[in-house]
């Protein structure tokens, strides 16, 4: 699994593309996975969302993951499901989701991964590492912590939090999997190249002039 550039949705940071326009520019750009995030949306209308979103993903067979919303990921036949400490319990969601989706858990803290590795998660969500416009209530996790997490768990971790081009080098040998984005690429004019640039930077592959 292909976990460098995973975009997550958040429609607050979107200009005047659609929303399935947007990710299917940040697909060509280089994401490698995509999670669906609705926070606003009645079930019926996150549900088509949902639908319509899969129908790209599948095309250019990139995961798509659900946030938070089990009955969703399982309704719509997605890749999988991410879930945050708030939500329901890791093990719990894997008894109903089975073996064969993916399971993606938000941590902050070596217990938290630990127990999470210890409830079959496939992937971790390790942040905030920088101040978010997106989620101000997050807990921030140290590049410190962040090591402590990378050797306390063997799963794959990808970060989030505040990642752009600026700071997207920080992580190149932190050990981690891959990039967690947001608005570093959903609020740039050019959704493709702002995911290509992101993409370079991680993999070590950035020009020297820069971007």
């Amino acid at each position: 699994m292909d976990y460098s550039l995973y975009l997550v949705t958040d429609r607050r940071f979107m200009g005047k593309q659609t929303l399935a326009e947007a990710v299917e520019q940040a697909i060509l750009g280089g994401c490698t996975m995509v999670q669906l995030r609705e926070k606003e949306l009645s079930s019926l209308d996150f549900y088509w969302q949902a639908i319509k979103i899969k129908q790209i993903t599948d095309s250019y067979h990139i995961p798509l993951i659900i946030n938070d919303r089990v009955d969703i990921a399982m309704a719509v036949q997605a890749d999988g499901v991410h879930i945050g400490q708030h939500d329901i319990p890791a093990a719990a969601v894997r008894k109903m989701i089975g073996k064969d989706m993916l399971l993606g858990v938000s941590v902050s803290t070596v217990e938290q991964a630990i127990k999470a590795q210890q409830d079959d998660a496939d992937y971790l969500g390790v942040g905030a590492m920088f101040p978010t416009g997106t989620k101000t209530d997050a807990d921030f996790v140290s590049m410190e912590k962040l090591k402590e997490i990378r050797t306390a768990v063997s799963l794959p971790i990808v970060v989030i939090g505040g990642i752009n081009k600026d700071n997207a080098h920080c992580f190149k040998t932190a050990g981690i999997d891959g990039l967690a984005v947001v608005s570093a690429i959903l609020a740039k004019p050019n959704i493709k190249v702002a995911a290509e640039e992101l993409k370079a930077i991680f993999s070590g592959k950035e020009s020297k002039n820069g971007f």
